[in-house]
């Protein structure tokens, strides 16, 4: 079920919208596009915070719950020049999830995250819409300036930060003092160790 809030603007509204949208990065990788968010994205959105796959990220959310956190993460590029990117297969446009660099309300430092729809999972798109993700963030924090915010048992999450070279920083997370989470530190491919 749609609500009046979720339907696509129309008109000079909707030109408003797209040249907005237009000044958000386009990153590419081999199979995969992120680009700006659109409100015709948010089904899928709330189809990921709404079940039970949300319970590493605070979830599950009710609809209006990840409808906040949806236009959280997308008024995050007017006020912090990151945010969130929706990730569509190059081959088909179809939507597979959603991507970030965003410093979420709490975060004491920007994130590189990662969701994607059910359907989507077991792919290799994580990890490569991460990697897309990566240089971008390398380029506005330098090495070492975005983390990962990561459940300690979602551990499918914890491998793709270690398949990007992230390493877990037991100093930020003594700091945060929030035994369920693990941070890791992402580092330029050059500073790898």
């Amino acid at each position: 079920m749609s609500f009046a809030w979720e339907m696509p603007p129309v008109g000079r509204a909707a030109e408003t919208a797209m040249a907005v949208a237009a000044t958000v990065p386009v990153l590419e990788s081999a199979r995969l596009r992120l680009r700006a968010p659109d409100v015709r994205d948010f089904p899928a959105y709330a189809g990921i915070f709404t079940s039970d796959r949300a319970r590493h990220m605070g979830g599950p959310y009710s609809r209006e719950g990840a409808w906040h956190d949806f236009c959280q993460a997308v008024a995050s590029w007017m006020l912090r020049g990151m945010g969130v990117w929706s990730i569509e297969r190059k081959a088909d446009g179809v939507l597979v999830g959603f991507g970030y660099l965003w410093q979420e309300f709490g975060d004491p430092e920007p994130e590189i995250g990662w969701v994607l729809t059910l359907e989507a999972e077991g792919n290799g798109y994580a990890s490569e819409a991460a990697a897309a993700i990566l240089p971008h963030a390398m380029a506005l924090f330098g090495a070492g300036g975005v983390v990962s915010y990561i459940d300690a048992d979602n551990h499918r999450s914890a491998r793709v930060a270690e398949k990007l070279g992230a390493r877990r920083d037991p100093a930020a997370e003594a700091a945060l003092q929030e035994d369920d989470l693990h941070i890791y530190r992402h580092f330029g491919p050059e500073d790898r160790a």
